[in-house]
């Protein structure tokens, strides 16, 4: 058990939470606060199990199921304020904490799944649940409670349980060291941009980035400095003229984890999969992905080859022939050789604006964050019918993040949205949805508390966060992740918001992608900063005539992940491999990889394989939802207008508010009349058979 390190008493983790909606007193709660805070509610969460299990009366499903998806709401809260904590707003006490809290976390995780006497009930009613006339709602809860615990060993004699108990305490401290290592290789790294020279090509937006980047970390006046936040160094590699500036951040960016050092991560990695072995085989699973995708859409390792396969194969020559057309763009400035990978980004904006007259700094004037965040508002009033207005009162983790209250159509109050939005040192890399609190009937919390987080870069005080296409696309993205935890309308926490199978949670975001590019939507808020014109139709039409440029690349940077991490967690042999980067490289060779593209993330930093279980062998989820968000999408294209009320209201009813409280399938179904079809998806990125976009 963690240390109970004697805490000032009351513990404000332990006390009535009286702030604005019900959120944590974040000005008052301290890094020792939390392991005796987290004691407790464990022992308060197996209390009430040992309670629901030592019931006199016979199992029911408000005695036992209802009551088990009540119990434990005061440790949700309290992992959920950890969780976003480290992940956003971290210390290295809060680290220490984490590291401190990870096994007896995981330890609980499983005594609570494999609780003897209430796995003894639930199972019962299981096996009568045709029988116990459950509307679907409770079916669903009863069936995924019961396949949860299955899952994690409530079935296995008394020593498999602990043997398995061991095996998820070690993977989370594991994970949890992996997470902090790519975060310290992170922040720690800078490359200064030292006069003129150094910021040859780079357009005002990335030197002002550079400038206030250096001013954050307490550099003098004037300097300029590339971090490794995707914000930054993406356009950095876009439009550096210093090739080998371009070279010593991109091996910087690659090379997370991989130092050689207390921070290096493939002996971790080893030992992860080390581990997930051993718990396939506790199953009766031959390798750790036939384990990981029973619990999916796919159901098993064919259907996501299947389809990676199918579109990986017509995404290399798409690749092949951007790269043809970069090697051309080289030559008319005089450059011979092949582009490397440091090169793809620099060479392929030159021919984008060439192609396309779009240049992303002609742009990003057009997409301030500020004007973004009103474009995701009206959308999502326009489609679903709620409003959001700023909370300047409430105060969270962090100034820099913007609070909204949610309301629904009727004019209630309906949710907290938090916004946080941009990157710093204390702060993980990517973006991602998290929540304080889900939307529960059962559990009594009639509104969630959701979060966005980002990592744009910063402006200077006084002047807008101009964001790039590709950044305004992560801000829907991520948003509409957003949508999926504030629209949900559930009885049942264990059903409510993102807790849906892994390869369905990506569908709500990536669809809230399309509202971005529609014509509507830019020419109202898409608005230069200065003058306040809206962005020119003219303009417009080049940014959708460019889409699919450049889509080779981002398939197969992305396929290449996908591919590696299938293939890392089908092997069948006990042993992992000595080094993964090895692994790595075989791996991408038998694929044919293109060196110059190579993989949008390499293993030694793959959080979303390594710093967690949830996207273990899953990061083909973005393709698989990609079909699914293409196809959906096409409802609103075959009625001739992007916000139909009709079809908002079954998106809204079918994907947004329903949670898990029907399978994938049939939400799908229930949404588009149909199963989806592939076409689309190709369609979108350029990839049907007979279509060279990279000759345009």
């Amino acid at each position: 058990m963690p240390s109970t390190t004697a805490v000032p008493i009351p513990n404000p983790l332990l006390a009535n939470w009286t702030g604005p909606f019900g959120l944590p007193p974040f000005d008052r709660i301290r890094p020792e606060h939390f392991a005796p805070a987290l004691a407790e509610a464990m022992r308060q969460h197996l209390a009430e199990l040992d309670a629901i299990g030592a019931q006199a009366e016979p199992p029911s499903f408000d005695n036992t199921v209802a009551a088990f998806d009540r119990a434990g709401a005061l440790l949700y809260r309290l992992e959920a304020v950890l969780g976003n904590l480290t992940a956003s707003e971290t210390s290295p006490a809060l680290q220490a904490v984490q590291r401190e809290m990870a096994a007896p976390l995981a330890a609980h995780d499983s005594a609570v799944k494999m609780h003897a006497g209430v796995f003894r009930r639930l199972d019962a009613l299981h096996a009568e649940r045709a029988s116990l006339g459950l509307t679907p709602e409770a079916l669903r809860l009863l069936e995924r409670l019961h396949d949860d615990a299955v899952r994690s060993g409530a079935r296995f004699d008394a020593a498999a349980q602990a043997r398995y108990s061991a095996i998820m305490q070690e993977l989370a401290t594991l994970t949890t060291r992996f997470a902090q290592n790519v975060l310290a290789d992170e922040s720690s790294y800078l490359l200064h941009l030292n006069g003129e020279a150094d910021l040859a090509g780079l357009p005002g937006f990335v030197r002002a980035a550079a400038r206030q980047a250096a001013a954050e970390r307490g550099l003098p006046e004037g300097s300029h400095v590339v971090t490794l936040n995707r914000s930054l160094i993406v356009p950095f590699l876009t439009f550096s003229e210093r090739r080998d500036l371009r070279e010593a951040a991109w091996r910087a960016w690659v090379g997370r984890g991989e130092s050689g050092g207390s921070t290096d991560n493939r002996a971790l990695a080893r030992e992860i999969l080390q581990l997930r072995q051993q718990q396939a085989a506790a199953h009766g699973c031959t390798s750790y992905a036939d384990y990981a995708l029973a619990d999916t859409m796919a159901g098993e390792q064919g259907a996501v080859r299947q389809l990676l396969n199918e579109v990986w194969r017509r995404a290399l020559p798409a690749a092949e022939r951007e790269r043809q057309a970069l090697i051309a763009m080289m030559r008319t400035h005089h450059i011979q050789g092949e582009p490397q990978a440091w090169d793809w980004r620099y060479w392929s904006e030159k021919v984008r604006q060439v192609r396309y007259a779009i240049d992303e700094a002609e742009l990003k004037p057009y997409f301030s964050l500020d004007n973004m965040v009103q474009a995701l508002f009206d959308c999502a009033q326009r489609l679903f019918g709620v409003r959001f207005e700023p909370r300047p009162e409430v105060k969270a983790y962090h100034p820099d993040v913007k609070a909204y209250e949610m309301f629904d159509g009727a004019g209630r109050s309906a949710g907290l949205f938090l916004h946080d939005n941009f990157a710093r040192q204390s702060k993980r890399s990517g973006a991602w949805m998290s929540d304080f609190n889900y939307q529960s009937k059962n559990r009594g919390v009639p509104a969630p508390i959701i979060v966005n987080n980002n990592n744009f870069a910063k402006a200077a005080p006084g002047e807008p966060t101009l964001l790039s296409f590709d950044d305004a696309r992560t801000l829907f993205h991520e948003f509409g992740h957003g949508l999926h935890g504030l629209l949900s309308n559930v009885t049942y926490h264990r059903l409510a918001g993102t807790q849906v199978l892994r390869d369905f949670v990506e569908l709500p975001s990536q669809l809230f992608e399309h509202w971005l590019s529609q014509p509507e939507v830019l020419s109202k808020h898409a608005r230069h900063w200065q003058t306040g014109e809206p962005i020119p139709q003219a303009l417009i039409d080049r940014l959708q005539a460019a889409q699919r440029w450049g889509q080779g690349f981002d398939t197969v940077s992305y396929l290449g992940s996908a591919l590696v991490d299938l293939a890392l967690h089908a092997r069948t042999d006990d042993a992992a491999p000595d080094d993964i980067c090895v692994f790595e490289r075989d791996e991408l060779a038998r694929l044919g990889m293109p060196p110059a593209v190579g993989m949008r993330h390499r293993l030694v930093h793959f959080q979303h394989v390594f710093a967690g279980s949830s996207y273990a062998c899953g990061y083909y989820v973005y393709l698989w939802a990609e079909v699914l968000d293409a196809d959906a999408f096409g409802a609103f294209e075959e009625v001739g207008n992007p916000f139909d009320a009709d079809v908002a209201a079954r998106l809204h009813r079918h994907i947004y508010a329903v949670g898990d409280t029907v399978p994938p399938q049939q939400a799908y179904t229930d949404f588009r009349g149909r199963l989806p079809a592939l076409e689309p998806l190709l369609s979108k990125r350029g990839l049907l058979e007979g279509e060279n976009f990279a000759a345009t």
